[in-house]
């Protein structure tokens, strides 16, 4: 089942069934639908940052964690979208608001795959200038 993150009740007994939230950027919805099922197996809520304001999307994941004692979250997006990137730190912002101490999982979908990504990963892509830097180290600038 695919819910959408910002119309879903934080307190909702669906997220807390599962104990865990996944979270899936709306247009794998409908280009990867296989790739859906096998990521989210029961409940998926989803977001697009194109749409909606990322400090939208991470309040409200902050109001679920507030409200529901989830265990893990999974985030998948598309690699290489300028928006689902702030999807994944979205949720990292609302953890670190939250102050709970969780299993955040951050994956992209590329050529038809799901890549595990660090949260160190997820990180680093805020910071230009240390992206720009590891480029230098490697010889690729």
């Amino acid at each position: 089942m695919i819910l959408d993150l910002l119309s879903t009740n934080s307190g909702s007994h669906l997220i807390k069934r599962e104990g865990e939230i996944k979270i899936i950027g709306s247009c794998i919805a409908v280009e990867w639908p296989d790739i859906v099922r096998e990521f989210c197996g029961g409940l998926c809520l989803s977001a697009c940052p194109e749409k909606d304001h990322i400090n939208l999307i991470a309040l409200k994941v902050a109001s679920i964690l507030a409200r529901v004692d989830v265990r893990k979250i999974s985030i998948l997006t598309v690699d290489g979208s300028p928006h689902c990137l702030h999807l994944h730190h979205s949720v990292e912002e609302a953890v670190k608001i939250s102050g709970r101490e969780l299993t955040v999982e951050h994956a992209v979908l590329q050529r038809g795959k799901i890549i595990t990504v660090s949260e160190k990963a997820v990180k680093l892509a805020r910071y230009l200038s240390r992206v720009e830097d590891l480029l230098r180290r490697c010889g690729t600038r």
